[in-house]
């Protein structure tokens, strides 16, 4: 199981961005058809870089 950003790869997958924030595929899979997702588009291939997904958690993190 991967806790760190850091050890996650370069470029992830909705399996990774799932695992990562212990949620379904199908849920990783709607938050990357978000507008303000860094999405990457490979054909029908959906990537995201981890950087961009990093400072897309960070800017969307909840400050109450």
């Amino acid at each position: 199981m991967i806790t760190e950003i850091r050890d996650l790869p370069a470029i992830l997958t909705a399996k990774h961005i799932a695992n990562y924030l212990h949620i379904s595929e199908r849920r990783a899979y709607e938050l990357m058809d978000l507008k303000s997702f860094p999405l990457i588009r490979l054909g029908r291939s959906k990537r995201v870089n981890r950087e961009s997904f990093k400072r897309w958690l960070q800017e969307n993190e909840r400050s109450e």
